[in-house]
């Protein structure tokens, strides 16, 4: 059986005029990943349903001038700090560190100009298990107002197991905070017709972190037992998403973070779409995930194929350490310290059910 192969192509300019590469990773079975070093981001992702019939399942569009403009971070590689930081500040060793504030009154997913904004240095590498696609890039200190020079390596991988990986690494030279994630926008059926609330989803967290009204975690970390985000087994999303629930209210529907159950790598979340048959489960290290629902897509942004992506079209699965975690200090803790190497790893398995 033939190893899954990676091909490059151009793909544009960037709005400074940097090249831009698209990858292609291709497994034996048929499945298809596309990505591109602008913003690291997922542009394409194609799937077999139960019947064979291979289908782009990942929202976002056609060519590299879509991501140029303002988007809601489809595919993208989000950092230095995926989430949001209340008052786009905080303090580290006594020093309040000022950040963009590009979201209301917070810090959101790194900053006016975040990694999602960037061309990554990439390279296909050979891991020994196979091929894979590095991308790397230096942070400098001071950039959107985070301390220390961090340099992050992020690899993509495909294997013959329908299985994309997502491995992260970073270091720095000072104390700094880190929070990365992808932000893929998925819709199972690959229809991109209609909303995501038939698609079942099982989320292993016991907790989860409710928001205050400008959606930062109040610091409580709630049972989900007798409420809507009991997600431990199967559950439409649609099926509790409108109830009379006051953190539904203020997130129009789920936009949450869960803290998973276990530690280490561990299935954390899976996904059906009935009428395709396609599974997505995710795998990961990380101690939370962000479970949202695509609830400020509006129609505005048009995608794939002419699609105005609406509300609720697409689904997300942001594995992550918590929101405002560099405020709340009984959160797990954000800080990387120079000689210590950041490590995560998330894994996303594709396969169909009967």
């Amino acid at each position: 059986m033939s190893k899954p192969d990676i091909r490059k192509q151009d793909w544009g300019l960037d709005s400074s005029g940097q090249a831009v590469s698209l990858y292609t990773l291709t497994n034996a079975a048929g499945t298809e990943v596309k990505i591109t070093d602008f913003g690291g981001r997922i542009v394409s992702l194609k799937t077999a349903d139960r019947n064979g019939t291979f289908t782009d399942v990942v929202l976002g569009f056609d060519n590299l001038d879509g991501y140029l403009k303002k988007n809601p971070y489809f595919g993208a590689l989000v950092g230095r700090y995926a989430n949001r930081i209340a008052n786009g500040k905080f303090e580290l060793h006594g020093h309040t560190y000022e950040l963009a504030r590009n979201n209301g009154p917070n810090a959101l997913h790194g900053g006016l100009h975040g990694f999602d904004k960037v061309v990554w240095d990439s390279q296909v590498i050979d891991t020994g298990g196979g091929l894979a696609l590095e991308l790397q890039y230096v942070s400098l200190d001071g950039e959107e107002g985070y301390p220390g020079m961090l340099k992050v390596v992020v690899t993509y991988s495909l294997n013959e197991k329908n299985e994309l990986a997502v491995d992260y690494g970073a270091t720095t030279d000072k104390d700094t905070v880190l929070n990365l994630t992808n932000h893929s926008y998925f819709d199972l059926s690959g229809q991109f017709a209609g909303n995501i609330l038939d698609h079942e989803v099982t989320i292993h967290a016991d907790r989860f972190t409710p928001v205050d009204s400008n959606l930062i975690p109040t610091g409580e970390l709630r049972d989900v037992s007798g409420t809507p985000f009991d997600l431990r087994t199967p559950r439409r999303i649609g099926a509790r998403i409108d109830e009379d629930d006051e953190q539904l209210k203020l997130c129009w529907g789920y936009d949450h973070n869960f803290v998973l159950n276990g530690q280490g790598l561990r299935a954390i979340a899976s996904v059906v779409e009935p009428t395709t048959g396609r599974k997505l489960e995710v795998l990961s290290t990380q101690p939370g995930v962000q479970f949202y629902t695509g609830n400020h897509l509006d129609g505005s942004v048009t995608g794939k194929g002419g699609v105005a992506y609406k509300y609720r079209y697409g689904f997300c699965l942001e594995t992550q350490h918590f929101p405002d975690s560099p405020n709340k200090p009984s959160f797990p803790s954000t800080v990387l310290k120079p000689g210590e190497q950041f490590h995560q790893l998330t894994i996303f398995r594709f396969s169909v059910v009967s």
